[in-house]
């Protein structure tokens, strides 16, 4: 029986989530190995290691086509100076329960399953946000919200679970911003006028998270092009960033305040696209994240 085909990114942090959630008793070494060769070869592109061979025989060694369960990967152009070239994921066939699942590469799994190319797919919260949820004057807080901002008439795909390798979407502020009797969350954006540094890209996943009504008074500014999201945001005074520990923050006189959303890799369905296949494989990854994140069951 031919596996079922789930769509996963090339590289960083929400493929290895994918990639260690879905491993196994037994395939848990060639998951480590995957996650091992993508940070090798990020690091090679980063200018952090020296390579010990060219690209091309690097792709030759790292891809076994010799063995049809061995992981395969492709190249793909960096977007960093010079635009390298870099090894990235392509596929691999894993066990999982009593079935077999193929894991393929994509650039944005979530824009596969919304051409309806799979029915089941693994990509970030993040790009849900900017992508398919729609905006309202309440903030959107929790993955648990997030199926009633789709409209069924746009897309067909929906969350089923959060995989827990959480990083939270930030407010970061001078001390200064503050009054001393303020806290640093969304009700201070709300009687904020002045300028909110974010990431490019995120313009509309902070209005979704901040709600419409909490950003009517706000200017959006970005750090400038290799300037640090931290080091932006003290110059301007107010935003949000992604933090883990908030050190970096910290180091940069701000005040670490909010946690607005959650930004974890998601498991996503194509509702129109399931069949009781693909819904047996999404038992098996259910089971596998009981008492990670619990999305409300996706509707068509």
């Amino acid at each position: 029986m031919e596996p079922i085909r789930v769509a996963v990114p090339r590289k960083g942090r929400p493929l290895e989530a994918v990639l260690e959630r879905v491993a196994r008793s037994g395939w848990e070494e060639q998951a480590d190995e995957i996650i091992s060769t993508l940070r090798y070869e990020k690091a090679i592109t980063k200018d952090k290691k020296a390579a010990e061979s060219d690209v091309y025989s690097r792709l030759e060694r790292y891809s076994d086509l010799a063995k049809p369960t061995a992981p395969e990967y492709t190249l793909m152009r960096d977007d960093r100076a010079g635009m390298p070239r870099r090894v990235v994921f392509d596929s691999v066939t894993v066990p999982l329960g009593d079935r077999r699942v193929q894991l393929v590469g994509r650039e944005e799994p979530l824009r596969s399953l919304r051409k309806h190319e799979f029915a089941l797919g693994f990509d970030s919260a993040d790009l849900v946000l900017e992508e398919i949820v729609s905006l309202g004057e309440e903030p959107l807080t929790g993955l648990d919200a997030v199926n009633e901002r789709i409209s069924p008439t746009d897309t067909d795909v929906r969350v089923v679970t959060g995989l827990g390798d959480t990083v939270y979407h930030t407010l970061m502020a001078r001390p200064e911003v503050l009054a001393s009797d303020q806290s640093l969350d969304r009700t201070f954006v709300g009687g904020y006028s002045g300028e909110l540094c974010i990431s490019p890209r995120y313009e509309r996943l902070v209005e979704a998270v901040l709600g419409t009504r909490n950003t009517g008074s706000v200017e959006f500014t970005y750090p400038e092009n290799g300037q640090e999201e931290e080091e932006a945001i003290a110059e301007t005074g107010l935003g949000v960033y992604i933090t883990v520990t908030g050190s970096t923050a910290r180091e940069y006189g701000l005040v670490v305040g909010e946690k607005l959303f959650p930004s974890e890799t998601v498991l996503l369905s194509n509702v129109s696209e399931t069949d009781e296949r693909s819904e047996k494989v999404v038992d098996e990854l259910l089971a596998e994240t009981r008492g990670e994140t619990e999305i409300p069951t996706p509707n068509s």
